[in-house]
């Protein structure tokens, strides 16, 4: 099949053709370890594995962060690289077409349209006794993202075994496929995974009624954060941090009260603190509201910028949801303590309670697409083929010429 793998030689001639002026994110996209070439087709890992062929698959922000190597800037020992093993083939935002069943494979069809659940949890690696996690449905905390004969990886796109969706071939669980109902497009099934991972921060870190959030960054997580506030927390005043245009225009699509630049980072705070009813003082350099007047940041940025201004504008024990996977940075965290503001993690996801009804949080998408309640459509600005996979990327490391928000890799 053909695959682009990450973890090889890059090409060296991309590497000497980079502009003088190029951005850092374009310099390290000519030098990614990534590559377009003709591998073996994969088989069924287990018997109860099947095989898909990719119709469309989102690029995640995780996805453009490795292969702009963009993790940060405090040089530390990062544990999860061994929850990884290389070469593997990225791509875990997967609409695909069912080719193949294993023998042992139930409850698909050949021809069946799919969205990927990526978790390589107890289940797909042949686990029989399941994890604790895995028992309540938190797919994400599974025990056993090591476990053999799947070598280690947390979810599909991260294990050299279980490539994913940027190729002509993918390899799943009969598990980890949800049939798309006929009526929603592969443009809108495509989003389920970020629409997820999104849901889980939220539903587990609820706003009060009738509360004010604040949501820091209006990329797929950003824009589905806002989404589903306004469709499961009408009564919530949601306020965005918006860095490009084209965000912050959707953003206010999808119901934002209201949009705040991400600079300068001075008038953002005073302007936040002024919508939500915090009391300003200071400025050494910045000011911080005490008391502040937001309840809950859903964080989908995690940079120093999005940690100190959040600080500074939360309640007393507010709370910072960390939705964004960016790696670590040194920040002033005084208020945190001072505050007593909770920082707290959130993980994708796996099975979520949704007006009382607990289910996997794909499904839960679905069914919101189908009754009209969630529309994502504007989200997807921009669709390559396989082979334009830099020109894809390349949108994405200069999204405020190209207004790119979310990029997808189509082999239809």
């Amino acid at each position: 099949m053909r695959a682009l793998v990450f973890g090889v030689e890059p090409d060296p001639q991309e590497a000497a053709s980079v502009r003088t002026d190029a951005t850092p994110l374009e310099q390290a996209l000519a030098c990614t370890p990534m590559r377009l070439v003709d591998v073996e087709d994969p088989g069924f890992l287990l018997p109860d594995w099947v095989l898909a062929k990719p119709r469309l698959t989102g690029i995640c922000g995780s996805d453009s962060k490795q292969v702009f190597m963009d993790w940060g800037s405090v040089d530390i020992d990062n544990p999860m690289i061994d929850f990884s093993s290389f070469p593997h083939i990225l791509g875990h935002e997967v609409v695909a077409d069912v080719v193949a069943l294993g023998p042992e494979a139930e409850g698909l069809e050949v021809g069946q349209r799919v969205v990927l659940n990526p978790w390589l949890s107890c289940a797909p690696r042949g686990v029989r006794e399941l994890c604790p996690a895995c028992q309540v449905g938190d797919l994400s905390l599974c025990w056993n993202f090591r476990a053999p004969p799947i070598a280690p990886g947390i979810h599909i796109g991260t294990s050299k075994d279980a490539s994913g969706g940027y190729a002509t071939l993918m390899p799943a669980h009969d598990s980890m496929l949800f049939p798309v109902p006929d009526g929603i497009s592969d443009e809108l099934a495509v989003f389920a995974d970020p629409f997820a991972v999104s849901l889980h921060g939220i539903t587990r870190h609820a706003p009060p009624v009738g509360g004010r959030v604040l949501v820091y960054g209006a990329g797929a997580l950003g824009s589905a954060a806002v989404a589903i506030l306004r469709a499961l927390y009408p009564d919530v005043e949601v306020g965005v941090v918006a860095r490009f245009e084209a965000q912050a225009d959707l953003a206010r699509t999808l119901g934002a009260a209201r949009v705040f630049a991400h600079a300068p980072a001075t008038a953002l705070i005073e302007e936040a603190a002024e919508w939500s009813g915090g009391v300003l003082h200071g400025n050494h350099p910045l000011p911080m509201a005490y008391p502040g007047g937001i309840d809950v940041v859903y964080d989908t940025i995690s940079r120093r910028e999005s940690l100190e201004v959040s600080c500074r504008l939360l309640k007393a024990r507010g709370t910072i949801v960390k939705m964004g996977v960016h790696g670590p940075t040194e920040w002033e965290w005084t208020p945190l303590y001072f505050k007593e503001i909770a920082w707290v993690g959130s993980n994708a996801f796996g099975m979520e309670e949704v007006d009382g009804v607990r289910k996997h949080g794909i499904e839960h998408y679905l069914d919101l697409v189908q009754t009209g309640r969630i529309d994502l459509g504007p989200m997807l600005t921009h669709t390559f083929r396989l082979d334009e996979w830099r020109a894809a990327f390349g949108v994405l490391a200069d999204q405020e010429r190209s207004g790119a928000i979310k990029v997808a890799i189509d082999q239809r």
